[in-house]
């Protein structure tokens, strides 16, 4: 027998005696979703499966925070040149599609290719997303690519694009018309790779039809059910990540040694409604579940977890998700916008009379904190020094509308400075949540003689007036990037209303947000993230109110959980079999 030969039958033996096991079947619940095609999600519960299935060239490290990329199809860090400009991606060579009818039971190697058609797909003007206008005009020669594909209605995958494309079969370089970390950095942590073939011979059945390169692939999906996804016989053995975290070195250390996937089955059960996946995660079929608000209190006592649950070895971890709620002031609204310091004052004086502290133990069940500057934490651009308080003051509010002529009327409430009634209307989308925070708005704002009143419609309805800038103020959550770029933009002056809800403009602004987009460094970015936040505080186009926390409750038997926070990492987590046996034997009456 060949060495060669010897060689091979020993990997062969290595991967097999390292499969992951089918026994071990990961039950997990989440809402519906939309479809299983990559670059055509517009939901997170899509999202986070697709995850599972397909791969992008590095994502957001399981363990660090500030969040990093590292790689996963990558060989190697992504090399940044030019002063951010040019940013070159090299893979691993070896991985494999699973399979498809499209590869003609021939093995499908991933390339270079696949990540720059994948990337085109992601930028298409006629897809489900409308495709990325940000990266369209910051990728080069993309611009008038991208504007041929709206004009005729079809995408030309051959034509190339000068900043996007294959310098060989496992390398691709992205040219960028100026530096901006953190897009190109979502753009490579998230997107994954698909295979032209399958995408071009499944046509509109790519939603059902997903083959990727990712550590498990689809079995069965029975819409509004659940669905079934078994590992990927192909995948390459990987290990649990490293931290230099003291906190995460217990968790490091239980996972050593395993070679990973080991999880053979995963089991998401369609469940919509909290409390059913609460009922759910008691009996034990469920093997962690997500929570938030009032239901999460049930299992908690004092913010603790209840000593029932505590010695049955489930484990609750809490952490603030990756996005903000906050209260928006359209700036070029007739009664409370503009620039003048009368104006500024009537929008100061409102956040200040907004009781956040109230808002999180009354309508977020404690379940939530209050925000202090824009970006939530744990994302890049948090600041993690700054004092963790809401700016609550209802005197100093009263005193800055008695200063700018905000005088009472006989009616008790306050008048604009010229004498007309004021009326402040809060939008928000529809739901009982949204009644709780309409309470307790009346309350703060009659305390310093503000009258009120409420607008409630469907999200997408909310969401188009907000657009069209048919809004006063509105109440509503955002974010979800690593980066902190979402939740920033939103106040700049060079992007679209649609964007810039409040229509906010200034200069100061803009500059800041350059140097957050042009640097790489985590320190610059805290910097500029934290000027930001300042000139917004001063001008209130946008109050940031509350982070929620996300409360995830783990059976004893999962090994290697820590928080999802940006996507699904099914991939590092274990079962002890043995343990969920003993365990659930020992809680049947």
């Amino acid at each position: 027998m060949s060495r060669f030969v010897v060689v091979t039958l020993l990997v062969a033996v290595t991967l097999a005696a390292h499969a992951a096991d089918p026994a071990k079947v990961l039950r997990i619940a989440s809402p519906d979703i939309e479809t299983l095609d990559p670059h055509a999600y517009t939901d997170d519960p899509s999202f986070q499966v697709i995850q599972a299935i397909f791969e992008p060239a590095f994502e957001w490290d399981y363990l660090a925070s500030p969040p990093k990329l590292t790689p996963v199809t990558a060989a190697v860090p992504v090399e940044i040149t030019d002063g951010g400009k040019v940013w070159t991606i090299r893979l691993t060579q070896g991985i494999q599609f699973t399979d498809d009818p499209a590869f003609k039971g021939k093995p499908r190697e991933l390339t270079a290719d696949d990540y720059v058609y994948s990337y085109k797909r992601w930028l298409d003007p006629n897809g489900r997303r409308g495709g990325s206008p940000i990266l369209t005009d910051l990728i080069i020669g993309a611009r008038p690519v991208i504007d041929a594909a709206r004009a005729a209605g079809k995408f030309d995958f051959d034509r190339p694009i000068e900043g996007l494309r294959a310098l060989g079969r496992y390398t691709f370089q992205i040219r960028l018309n100026e530096p901006n970390y953190p897009n190109v950095r979502d753009l490579l942590g998230f997107v994954g790779a698909s295979a032209r073939e399958v995408v071009e011979a499944a046509g509109p059945d790519i939603r059902t039809r997903p083959v990727g390169t990712g550590p498990f692939r689809l079995r069965e999906w029975k819409r509004g059910s659940r669905i079934m996804l078994e590992a990927n016989p192909r995948y390459r053995p990987v290990h649990f990540p490293e931290s230099s975290k003291p906190a995460h070195a217990p968790l490091v250390r239980s996972m050593q040694g395993k070679i990973l996937p080991q999880i053979g089955v995963i089991e998401i059960n369609m469940i919509d409604e909290d409390l059913t996946r609460l009922l759910q995660f008691e009996r034990g079929g469920l093997d962690f579940v997500l929570l938030r608000g009032e239901v999460a209190t049930r299992l908690l006592d004092n913010g603790k977890l209840k000593p029932e649950y505590a010695a049955r070895g489930v484990t609750r971890i809490a952490f603030p998700e990756p996005f903000g709620f906050y209260l928006y002031f359209n700036v070029a609204d007739a009664d409370i916008g503009g620039m003048g310091n009368a104006r500024i004052a009537l929008r100061r004086a409102i956040a200040l009379a907004f009781d956040a502290e109230e808002l999180t133990r009354i309508v977020y069940a404690g379940q939530a904190i209050p925000a202090n500057q824009i970006v939530p934490p744990g994302v890049g651009g948090h600041d993690s020094t700054l004092p963790t308080k809401s700016l609550y003051d209802p005197p100093t509010a009263k005193a800055l509308l008695d200063r700018f002529g905000y005088q009472r009327g006989g009616d008790g409430y306050r008048n604009a400075p010229d004498g007309t009634p004021l009326t402040l209307t809060l939008s928000q989308r529809s739901g009982a949540v949204s009644r709780e925070i309409e309470t307790l708005w009346k309350k703060n704002m009659d305390a310093i003689g503000l009258r009120t009143a409420f607008r409630q419609a469907p999200f997408q309805d909310i969401i188009k007036e907000l657009e069209k800038g048919k809004f006063q103020l509105y109440y509503g959550g955002f974010g979800g990037s690593p980066s902190g770029y979402a939740e920033l933009v939103q106040l700049s002056g060079k992007q679209p209303q649609r964007v810039n809800v409040s229509q906010f403009k200034l200069a100061e602004y803009d500059r800041s947000l350059d140097q957050f987009l042009r640097t790489g460094d985590d320190e610059e970015q805290v910097g500029a993230a934290r000027t930001m936040s300042e000139i917004a505080r001063t001008y209130m186009p946008q109050l940031p109110a509350v982070y929620r926390l996300d409360n995830n409750f783990v059976q004893p038997w999962v090994r290697g959980f820590a928080p999802p926070v940006f996507s699904s990492y099914w991939k590092y987590l274990d079962i002890d079999l043995d343990l969920r046996r003993r365990t659930t034997q020992k809680s049947r009456p």
